[in-house]
């Protein structure tokens, strides 16, 4: 696997004070995890709440990874669950935890499937040369309009809603995270995971140049600090990981 996949990430601040995205990722040779998470809460509490889950989630990774082989709807679910627990032992008694919320967005990857899950607006694309094959549905306001149709998706990214979310990762209540699983990774496929600061300004048919076989690094960069200047000194955080199979 590790020979297979080229992958590039990213992330900046935007427009903001501090920067409350955090994204991982760990790559051997039979599997390969990448995660991005946006934090929210004040005081640092969002900021720790991302790097928290973050950190949990790949130093559990190996521990999970046969599981994820027999059951990996189970084991992704029960993955989550204990980097959670990590997330609750590094706040320990900080008084930040009770405000602190994080998004999600998880790719899994082996020879035999592709693992996603995700909470909250932080996306997962998966793209071809020639489409967008598919995205995660966010858990928010907007994208209850968008599928009741009274939004397009691009006008998502600048409603006034967009960042009133139904889900999110914290302490104090049970994680609801959708696990999917799909057929492996091909040839040429890209899947793009980044938080909303990146994808709210982006056009769903911009993502294909990402997807192209020339594109790399120096694409992802430029498109990035499109989606910043974009949002015209309004720039959430943004963060994107750029992942290809060869």
């Amino acid at each position: 696997m590790n020979t297979e996949l080229e992958f590039y990430q990213l992330t900046s601040a935007g427009d903001r004070e501090i920067n409350q995205d955090c994204m991982a990722h760990r790559v051997c040779a039979d599997y390969a995890v990448f995660v991005v998470a946006d934090g929210l809460g004040g005081h640092h509490a969002g900021e720790k709440a991302s790097q928290f889950f973050c950190r949990g989630l790949i130093q559990l990774a190996q521990q999970f990874q046969s599981a994820i082989q027999s059951q990996p709807q189970r084991a992704t679910n029960e993955w989550i669950l204990a980097s959670i627990g990590i997330m609750r032992e590094l706040f320990a008694d900080d008084p930040a935890a009770d405000d602190a919320h994080t998004t999600c967005a998880i790719l899994y990857l082996d020879d035999e499937r592709v693992v996603t899950a995700h909470c909250g607006d932080s996306r997962i694309y998966r793209l071809n040369a020639q489409q967008l094959v598919w995205r995660t549905k966010d858990h928010s306001a907007t994208q209850q309009l968008l599928d009741d149709g009274k939004l397009s998706e691009w006008e998502m990214g600048i409603h006034p809603e967009q960042n009133k979310l139904t889900r999110s990762i914290n302490l104090s209540t049970s994680p609801l995270v959708d696990v999917q699983v799909f057929p492996a990774m091909q040839n040429g496929e890209t899947f793009i995971l980044c938080s909303d600061g990146f994808w709210e300004s982006v056009k769903e048919q911009e993502l294909l140049q990402l997807s192209q076989p020339h594109s790399g690094k120096e694409e992802l960069k430029k498109m990035a600090k499109m989606a910043i200047l974009r949002a015209q000194g309004r720039s959430d955080n943004c963060t994107v990981q750029w992942v290809r199979r060869c």
